[in-house]
């Protein structure tokens, strides 16, 4: 009995058995499986809920609207909008007699750094997660060998055995849980690169409708 069950993993076991034998190590990997959740989690609530928000037809009457010299009109329209791009051109357009192209680099930023809040915390939790793995490696390999090492491997085989569970259970959890993050991280960070799309495109789209309304007027 004193063998088989620090290997009793191999024969399938439950996740609270699974972590109390992967050792301390287990604590901070823990931790950072509940970080990288709840920043999973939040990101997804955000970009689901300004996915909502999303409104490219009133986009577009803004545009059509400054292509026909009624920026006023543009703003009224965009103010009452939850619409990120919206809320850009919005700002531009309020601030384009002191500079368009700052005010709007300056109101893209902010929306930007919305949408890239939290990515890095999961970023960093794929990161460490294999490291914390490899460190319960280490950590389990060192008591393998110190109980080799008190000579009777007979009366210590229960501790070698642990040990090396030890090791095997904080690396696969440890690499579970940064293949499991890559998914949301790869999805959320084609998000933020389809917000930069539409906010470029908007930028582009109101300097174009501008140039017209300004050659129409001459």
């Amino acid at each position: 009995m004193q063998i088989t069950l620090p290997i009793s993993f191999l024969m399938g076991q439950s996740p609270m058995e699974l972590f109390v034998h992967g050792g301390i190590i287990m604590w901070p990997i823990l931790l950072v499986s509940f970080v990288a959740v709840t920043a999973v989690v939040e990101r997804i609530l955000f970009m689901v809920t300004e996915s909502g928000r999303r409104q490219p037809a009133l986009v577009e009457q803004m545009l059509a609207k400054v292509e026909d010299g009624d920026s006023d009109g543009a703003v009224a329209i965009g103010s009452k909008s939850k619409d990120y791009v919206a809320r850009v051109l919005v700002y531009a357009l309020t601030h384009r007699e002191h500079s368009l192209t700052n005010a709007f680099t300056r109101a893209a930023n902010q929306e930007l750094n919305r949408f890239q809040r939290g990515i890095a915390v999961l970023d960093t939790c794929i990161t460490i997660s294999p490291l914390l793995g490899l460190l319960g490696t280490v950590m389990g390999m060192m008591n393998t060998f110190g109980a080799l090492g008190d000579g009777d491997i007979a009366a210590n085989a229960g501790k070698i055995t642990g040990g090396v569970g030890e090791a095997l259970i904080a690396t696969a959890v440890g690499l579970a849980i940064a293949i499991t993050g890559l998914l949301p991280y790869n999805v959320l960070n084609a998000r933020v690169e389809e917000a930069r799309h539409n906010i470029t495109d908007a930028a582009n789209a109101l300097e174009l409708n501008l140039k017209k309304e300004a050659h129409g007027r001459a």
